[in-house]
């Protein structure tokens, strides 16, 4: 069997009934080789035989229809604002806090243009906008990134140097120590 990708596209949809359309105007073949060589269901190539027979062997009838539905409420310019006042940052929208969620970028839409969107609905609306879904890096509160870099340069080379010289392996986070610690 030819490789199939796991999402098809509308296109490569219609390609393929187009092309099983072919096969069946030509009339050589029977509906279950023509679902074996397209990798579908004999159910599905009796229903595009059927819509072929309807649009008169026109392959008119094996065409993708338009998908319709509901029109954005905001318009692609105010969409684009969205974007830029989701990548300035949280707090400077009036968030206590710089995590964006669903929730709060609903908040912002409506604030904003006074539109309310469902927070479901805005993670394909946000996709469509090149913004994608970040976990924050994980990170003590405590941390004093100061503290951490003297004790990278004044005490770890000196604990470093006691391991090998005893023979005992290095920790296995070294590694990532030396590759991602100051230079």
């Amino acid at each position: 069997m030819a490789w199939q990708p796991r999402h098809w596209t509308a296109q490569q949809l219609e390609e393929r009934r187009l092309a099983a359309g072919r096969l069946l105007r030509q009339g050589h073949l029977s509906q279950a080789e023509v679902a074996r060589r397209m990798g579908v269901s004999e159910a599905s190539v009796s229903r595009w035989a059927r819509r072929l027979h309807e649009a008169d062997g026109s392959a008119h009838g094996l065409k993708a229809r338009p998908r319709t539905g509901r029109p954005s409420k905001l318009s692609s310019k105010e969409w684009e604002q969205v974007a830029g006042l989701v990548r300035a940052g949280a707090r400077t929208c009036g968030f206590p806090t710089e995590r964006w969620t669903l929730t709060r970028v609903a908040r912002l839409i409506h604030r904003t243009f006074g539109v309310r969107y469902h927070p479901n609905y805005l993670a394909e609306c946000l996709h469509r906008l090149g913004l994608s879904p970040q976990q924050p890096r994980t990170q003590a509160k405590e941390r004093d990134e100061v503290l951490v870099e003297a004790w990278l340069k004044r005490d770890w080379p000196r604990i470093k140097r006691g391991l090998e010289e005893a023979g005992g392996p290095l920790p296995s986070w070294t590694r990532r120590v030396v590759r991602f610690g100051p230079a």
